[in-house]
């Protein structure tokens, strides 16, 4: 038995590569050559060498492979080159879909994300059939619905795929790190300008990565699951944060008239220093939105593991302070 991760290297991928070894399963873990392998540096793992968007790379590494774990994406809000939003999440999808079509493959788990699904109501979360709604400029979330869509149709022609969407992912190996991840650096920082309005489902990083191993033993496939845990709202988070970093929370509520003007000024800003700014657009029209979710189904179908959150929270605080993201006092 033995099983193929992409993005092998990164936050879920990594996490998901060192379940797996504790189940005893072998593992080849696709990264690109020069990227970061931190998170895998040590483990018992063949590595392969390749390109999502490569569909050659990706054929020469699923032989030998009875399951294939699809989690290399770009999770960002932002990119210096918008197009490869386009190229990696949706192109690359198709790209190792139709590689994986060539190869026997008993299982397919391909990472979508929360963001794919849609919003419902503070009051009314979303679940698995909820519309896709979070058009509102944002480019990740527009290329993983389209990405899933792409999934949807490689299923439709008999390839064995379930889809699992993950919340809001925390935790530690947030080597990048990662929006959500950014939310805590940035508050122990004190670097965060303030809260706002709003909010979104969160789970622990070990607990998506259980959740893919069981999407690919008990998942129906052309089904998808939303691998989630607890709603909060956005001001309880931020407190949660930084009581447990022992830091003053963020003070001043943004407006979603004060967020947006403040991201596009950054916008200009950024367009001269060409580095990812505090506040991106995409991220300021999600002022005021509930990202709350149903996820009954994974944690009824899969046995999706439920970590208390400020047990996540505490684990990413003190991963980010071992690993110098901190820096003040």
């Amino acid at each position: 038995m033995k099983s193929l991760v992409t993005g092998a290297n990164g936050f879920i991928g990594s996490s998901i590569v060192r379940e797996l070894l504790k189940d005893g399963v072998e593992v080849k873990a696709l990264i690109r050559e020069g990227s970061n392998t931190k998170n895998i540096d040590g483990l018992d793992i063949e590595r392969v060498y390749g390109d999502i968007r490569d569909k050659e790379s990706i054929k020469t590494a699923l032989k030998g492979c009875d399951t294939f774990y699809q989690t290399a994406a770009l999770y960002t809000f932002w990119a210096r080159d918008m197009k490869t939003f386009d190229e990696i999440n949706i192109e690359g999808t198709r790209t190792v879909l139709s590689a994986a079509q060539e190869q026997e493959v008993e299982k397919i788990v391909y990472t979508s994300s929360i963001v794919a699904v849609g919003y419902g109501e503070k009051d009314k979360p979303a679940n698995e059939e909820t519309k896709f709604n979070i058009w509102m400029g944002n480019p990740y979330a527009r290329t993983k619905y389209l990405g899933e869509l792409e999934a949807k149709k490689f299923c439709d022609q008999g390839l064995p795929i379930v889809i699992v969407n993950p919340g809001v992912v925390l935790g530690v190996g947030d080597i990048k790190p990662t929006p959500s991840g950014q939310f805590i650096v940035n508050t122990l920082n004190k670097k965060m300008p303030g809260y706002y309005d709003g909010g979104f489902n969160m789970i622990d990083v070990e607990d998506v990565a259980r959740g893919h191993i069981l999407a690919a033993q008990k998942g129906r496939i052309g089904e998808r699951y939303i691998l989630g845990n607890e709603n909060m709202e956005m001001k309880d988070f931020f407190d949660m944060v930084a009581e447990i970093g022992n830091v003053e929370a963020p003070k001043r509520k943004i407006s979603y008239p004060m967020g947006l003007t403040l991201a596009y000024m950054l916008k200009g800003i950024t367009a001269i220093s060409r580095k990812e700014p505090l506040i991106t657009v995409a991220t300021a029209k999600m002022i005021g939105h509930y990202g709350f979710y149903d996820c009954s189904k994974a944690i009824n179908e899969l046995g999706l593991p439920q970590t208390p959150i400020r047990i996540t929270i505490e684990k990413a605080v003190n991963w980010f302070r071992e690993n110098g993201y901190i820096t003040s006092n």
